[in-house]
């Protein structure tokens, strides 16, 4: 079976739709209780990228370490290598804690088919972890050889989760920029007549192919990236609060003045337009520097 028949046989499995939906629905109602400045690290809002895929760094790098160790170990029992082993495990354990929270808090906001396979990527962690700490239990009870082989198990697990994991970034464009700024025109361009654009009441229009999110407040035009960088919700769609627009998909919010981040479960800020009025005509360009909103009239 090749990786895509892997794929299409993950999504023929109905059975587990409640469980997979009823799951991410206990996830993201404790998600939500911690609070945002909780859940918006765990997104990595602060680092710009996806906390997940960096701390997993930690886990991946410390039980490549202990297998190492171990190798070396074989072939040397008078060094210290299955005390390092053994600390590489710790840390690898410690790392794999944090890599989870963070992990559960960018499921609890993506949609179908790829939640089914991060339900997946999360079991098979899940088990690696059970056998890395088997490993470390073993170890400390001097079963060596046992404790190798599970952590040999684990890594396993392990590397074939991760490869999964790939599958849901490149594949599923899960943590990806959904909102690139290439797409905007670096030229003013005519996308509406002023006088079709209420006060309040956000408006998708075409910029030279580009989807724009207009918004008209307190006689002040913002324009930013029509489409959420999150996983490409429509902002137009969304509740306008305050100088802040809300994703109807999952709540990520923005800035309506320059398109910052000020909630995930985004981590990329969404691009800002420069926006002017011309012959009753409003104009808007790829923001440059310290984006600049014009009074319309």
């Amino acid at each position: 079976m090749g990786t895509r028949g892997f794929y299409g046989w993950i999504g023929r499995q109905d059975w587990m739709e409640p469980v997979e939906r009823a799951t991410q629905h206990a996830v993201h109602d404790t998600a939500q209780a911690a609070g945002y400045r909780t859940t918006d690290f765990l997104h990595g809002a602060w680092l710009g990228h996806p906390f997940h895929a960096a701390i997993t760094d930690v886990p991946v790098g410390a039980w490549t370490a202990a297998l190492v160790l171990d190798a070396i170990d074989i072939f040397d029992h008078r060094g210290p290598y299955e005390e390092g082993a053994q600390a590489a495990l710790a840390i690898g354990l410690g790392g794999a804690l944090v890599s989870a929270l963070a992990g559960l808090a960018d499921w609890s906001d993506i949609d179908p088919p790829a939640r089914r396979v991060g339900l997946i990527h999360g079991l098979l962690n899940v088990a690696g972890v059970g056998m890395f700490t088997a490993s470390y239990m073993m170890r400390r009870k001097r079963a060596l050889r046992a404790g190798k082989l599970m952590a040999l198990a684990g890594f396993a697990t392990a590397g074939f989760s991760a490869w999964l994991g790939g599958h849901l970034v490149y594949d599923e464009k899960i943590g990806v920029n959904h909102a690139p700024e290439q797409d905007l025109p670096k030229d003013w361009v005519a996308v509406m007549d002023e006088h079709d654009l209420p006060e309040n009441q956000p408006r998708k229009v075409n910029a030279a192919g580009a989807p724009v999110m207009l918004v008209r407040r307190g006689g002040r035009i913002h324009a930013i990236h029509h489409t959420c960088s999150h996983l490409g919700g429509p902002l137009s769609e969304g509740k306008l609060e305050g100088n802040t627009i809300r994703c109807p998909w999952h709540g990520s919010m923005y800035s309506i003045e320059d398109g910052r981040l000020i909630h995930g479960p985004s981590q990329h800020p969404q691009p800002a337009l420069e926006t002017r009025v011309r012959n009753g005509q409003i104009e808007v360009r790829r923001a440059t520097g310290e984006q600049k909103v014009m009074t319309a009239g």
